[in-house]
């Protein structure tokens, strides 16, 4: 993740991604990449589909369970506490995103929350996952939600931690950085600027991202967070930003002939995304939809995997 720092774009490129002062950076870059890649390496397996090659973890057994994590997210966003105790009684599988964590999107593509939600359901086909919860935090519940709306027959219901769910004008500040980057130069940028800025910004970012909970010191490796910094992350995470932020009006349109059963959870204190927009708004638009509230900020699979991991158990439950 990249915090808030403001760049004069042409400046930094023109002083930085040419000739020798460019190549440094890109090998600094690298070094980081491959530092985070020790740090945290990769968990599960790959499974190719058309459109990318998808890294899963899959546990457990009993009900189905997907999790699709947010915005610069990886799988271990989950499985730093919720995994265990779900998968003592369900079958869980936790898949990061196109561009994120281990997967990449075929091509170097930057496909778009429609996009990565018809993946996923072929994903799902591939596997032979019979009609699983989809449980989508953050950016990951407007590509559940995109999903049950493409193909509802595939899901059995939708458990939405902390979701983006509605537009809204502002940026959080954490990510203000990434939705400055121009489409035109997100890889040079990231292979560049991008990697060294957010080593500088890493503090800050994670901080703004928790708000108002500290992060845990263990984050950057048992939660994934080291593999933020690598470039093609933080490509990825920039196209991600400026694809939701074009297609959430669009997926929000379909909310009210939306029939999968829903469930929405959120901290009372979430910084980065409103719970009575992206909650309470959206719960009283979807047919059946239900919310419930807990002490917590954004990272609350993080912060709360107890209630979180409950929450996911009970919407479970209740969608048969």
């Amino acid at each position: 993740m990249i915090g808030g720092t403001r760049w004069s774009l042409a400046g930094l490129i023109g002083a930085s991604a040419l000739g020798a002062g460019g190549i440094g950076l890109s090998l600094y870059s690298e070094r980081v990449a491959r530092a985070a890649e020790r740090l945290v390496p990769q968990d599960g397996r790959h499974l190719q589909v058309e459109g990318a090659r998808l890294h899963y973890v899959d546990r457990g057994s009993g009900p189905a369970i997907v999790m699709v994590h947010g915005l610069g997210g990886q799988v271990r966003n989950f499985s730093y506490g919720m995994l265990a105790p779900l998968a003592a009684d369900h079958r869980v599988i936790l898949v990061d995103r196109p561009g994120s964590g281990y997967s990449v999107a075929d091509d170097g593509g930057e496909p778009g929350i429609a996009a990565q939600a018809a993946i996923l359901g072929r994903f799902i086909d591939l596997l032979g996952i019979e009609r699983p919860l989809v449980v989508g935090h953050s950016l990951g519940g407007a590509l559940a939600l995109s999903l049950a709306i493409q193909r509802p027959e595939l899901v059995r219901g939708l458990a939405l931690i902390a979701p983006l769910t509605q537009p809204q004008d502002d940026v959080p500040e954490a990510f203000k950085g990434l939705a400055a980057i121009p489409p035109g130069v997100r890889r040079l940028f990231a292979q560049t600027i991008a990697t060294p800025l957010s080593r500088l910004t890493a503090e800050r970012t994670l901080a703004a991202v928790f708000a108002p909970e500290a992060p845990p010191a263990d984050f950057v490796t048992r939660g994934g967070g080291a593999l933020s910094q690598r470039p093609a992350n933080i490509a990825a995470a920039a196209a991600d930003l400026a694809a939701a932020a074009q297609e959430i009006e669009g997926i929000a349109a379909h909310y009210p002939s939306l029939t999968v059963p829903t469930a929405i959870l959120f901290g009372r204190d979430d910084a980065i995304l409103d719970p009575v927009r992206h909650g309470e708004r959206t719960a009283a638009i979807i047919p059946g939809a239900r919310i419930a509230i807990v002490p917590g900020g954004h990272m609350i699979p993080i912060t709360a995997p107890e209630a979180t991991a409950r929450f996911v158990r009970e919407a479970s439950a209740n969608c048969g």
